[in-house]
């Protein structure tokens, strides 16, 4: 037997199960200079037109239902302007967060992306990891590994860019960091968090904890800067007036007063109650309309099995009269002439 041969073939086959054993979300490649690549001179322009800078700090919000992706940097007023959307180009599973490695479900919630999540060798290109599981789906024992946003337009449970887009947003993440910033706040939404969207998941288990999220979503909305979080009551918490890290699973402190974010979340509350109303008299409308339609196709139905008996009798009678008819003319002979006298 050739050993240095055989050896080699071992050898071969390794390296290529190893090659294979990464080739997901979270895998290497070998390789280029791609991760260094220089923010284009458009990007930088529209950095300069929002009254900021590459090395500013930046948020990005991704919306699963519009397919959407936000980039945010912080102006020089200190307020946070969209600087790009980007269209996802895909994502696994429904509209939901992630429960369990191997669901093929994107997650939801809120995310800090550190520079240590950063993925410069991603077989997808570019890529960073969501930071899933956080501390909030750690409490509740959620589980799942290399939850990335990456290119390749390739999903199995990650969220997949082009490669151009990825390429830019990650190079906004790379100057973000090279500004100083520790950290950059990933916030991933079912959808839009509007009272609208909301009503037309009334029914969905997941509601609960959407309408969590949305307090977050609601503080950037009015005061466009991203909300501090934490975790307590095994829920999301924004803005907690206590300092220092919460226990997942004990009690919420108060939150920081804001006059502005109460008086939108109140009427948010009426305009979702509102629209859960509408939508109900709506279904219930529709639902009243299709059976009043069914009930008048099976009156038609009815009537004309009737009418067709009716007639079907009617012209069964009347055969029945004619083939008598006719067999007793058959039966009965015409009778002979009179004999001629």
């Amino acid at each position: 037997m050739n050993f240095p041969l055989l050896r080699k073939f071992c050898s071969i086959f390794i390296l290529g199960w190893i090659a294979f054993s990464l080739a997901a979300c979270g895998g290497f490649a070998t390789g280029d200079n791609r991760h260094n690549q220089p923010l284009s001179s458009v990007i930088q322009a529209s950095l300069r037109n929002i009254g900021s800078s590459p090395g500013a700090p930046m948020v990005i919000r991704l919306f699963k239902q519009e397919k959407q992706v936000e980039i945010w940097k912080q102006s020089n007023s200190g307020q946070y302007r969209l600087l790009k959307t980007y269209d996802i180009c895909a994502f696994s599973g429904d509209l939901g967060p992630k429960f369990k490695e191997g669901d093929r479900q994107s997650p939801e919630g809120f995310y800090t992306i550190t520079p240590g999540l950063m993925n410069p060798k991603s077989n997808y290109y570019l890529a960073f990891n969501t930071g899933f599981p956080n501390k909030f789906d750690r409490a509740w024992g959620r589980t799942g590994t290399d939850l990335m946003m990456h290119g390749d337009c390739s999903s199995r449970g990650c969220y997949a860019m082009t490669d151009g887009g990825i390429a830019e947003i990650y190079a906004l993440a790379r100057e973000t960091f090279k500004g100083g910033n520790h950290s950059f706040q990933l916030e991933l939404f079912p959808f839009r968090m509007t009272a609208a969207n909301l009503a037309k998941q009334s029914t969905n288990p997941h509601l609960a904890f959407w309408k969590d999220i949305k307090q977050g979503y609601d503080y950037f909305e009015v005061t466009k800067t991203p909300p501090v979080w934490d975790v307590c009551e095994k829920r999301y918490i924004f803005n907690p007036s206590a300092s220092g890290p919460l226990d997942a699973a004990g009690a919420c402190p108060a939150t920081k007063s804001n006059p502005a974010l109460m008086a939108k979340q109140a009427a948010d509350q009426i305009a979702y109650v509102e629209a859960v109303e509408t939508l109900q008299q709506r279904q219930e409308r529709q639902a009243a309309e299709a059976q009043h339609e069914a009930d008048a196709q099976a009156a038609a139905k009815q009537r004309g099995q009737a009418i067709s008996g009716f007639f079907g009798n009617l012209f069964g009678n009347q055969s029945a009269s004619a083939a008598t008819v006719a067999n007793m003319s058959t039966a009965a002979p015409a009778p002979a002439p009179a004999p001629k006298r």
